[in-house]
């Protein structure tokens, strides 16, 4: 068993292609792999956990209220149920047809693992909309639109939460709002209004003002679950183990980072040292990955982090990773 686990660390920690063929590798690197791998795993089933309770969430949300009672919500989820009640479309055939460019510009906007993942939270939601028909809560109009959008808000926050998104709206607005320098907010609004207002055309102003307060109460409940964190998160790390924090923002993320010199207080240590502060801007739905790859290289590292309400310049363009 131990000579199993010990080849497994090898080949997907610490295996280089850089290093030579049946490299021997020390207790201590053995040991170190191990942490690797436990918190991959660990943090793996969480967010598998969280994007499964997230689709469970919407579709709760859709089936036993929004549906039945024909409101829809804003983003592209709204977007799907406008098409669905006009064109009669199944809505579990839009789900994915709408995220469907999302999920190719989240590739470029965040990465390639987390648009495969927000892939496969889609297609979930897609195919448990489908399969499980979930009971008719209520028909008054105010509960539907304000527990309709908490578990629409609940859902889709669990999978931000798991480093997914089951609504593509948030992927498009990151990346208009670098390409035109306005807030991911503003585009957001943007959005939502021509779909509120194409409702309101289509069906009735009143229908379209209770999607608004659906819309409302999934926005907070969304703010609420991943805990109020805005659209940039700033990142104040420090560590004895700096240097390599640093190269893993910069090659693995893909940002920019400013390094401070500092110097460490007394504490329990009893030592004064100089150390490099690291600061840096992500996305919030960078955030789970930056966490994760902090704890893999230093468990202990002292992290501050603040919202943001917008940034400038050379910070939110996400860099070029090298292959």
């Amino acid at each position: 068993m131990r000579g199993f686990l010990q080849k497994i660390i090898t080949e997907l920690i610490l295996k280089d292609k850089n290093a030579q063929k049946n490299e021997v590798y020390s207790d201590y690197a053995l040991a170190k792999g191990f942490r690797e791998l436990k918190i991959t795993l660990s943090r793996g089933l969480k967010d598998i956990f969280l994007v499964t309770l997230g689709i469970a969430s919407a579709a709760f949300g859709l089936e036993g209220f929004l549906l039945p009672n024909n409101f829809i919500d804003g983003g592209a989820t709204g977007i799907s149920l406008l098409i669905s009640e006009t064109a009669k479309i199944p809505l579990y055939f839009l789900i994915p047809l709408v995220n469907i460019p999302f999920m190719f510009l989240a590739i470029k906007v965040v990465g390639r693992s987390f648009a495969i993942k927000t892939a496969l939270a889609i297609t979930g939601l897609a195919i448990c909309v489908a399969s499980f028909h979930f009971p008719e809560v209520t028909h008054d109009r105010l509960l539907v639109a304000v527990f309709g959008g908490f578990f629409l808000g609940a859902g889709i926050g669990l999978a931000v939460r798991g480093g997914a998104v089951i609504d593509g709206t948030e992927v498009l607005a990151i990346f208009l709002s670098r390409k035109f320098g306005t807030t991911i907010g503003d585009i957001i609004v943007i959005i939502n209004v021509i779909v509120f207002s194409t409702a309101a055309y289509l069906f009735s102003l009143e229908m379209a003002l209770y999607s608004m307060i659906t819309y409302l109460c999934a926005s907070k409940t969304l703010d609420f679950i991943i805990e109020g964190i805005d659209e940039y998160t700033g990142v104040t790390i420090v560590s004895t183990h700096s240097d390599e924090i640093r190269e893993m923002i910069t090659t693995v993320l893909g940002r920019g980072i400013t390094v401070y010199r500092g110097k460490r207080g007394y504490g329990t240590s009893g030592e004064k040292k100089d150390i490099d502060i690291l600061y840096t801007v992500i996305t919030r739905l960078e955030l789970n990955k930056l966490k994760v790859e902090i704890l893999k290289i230093d468990p202990h590292a002292f992290v501050v982090m603040n919202s943001v309400k917008d940034t400038k310049g050379g910070m939110i363009k996400k860099r070029a990773l090298k292959h």
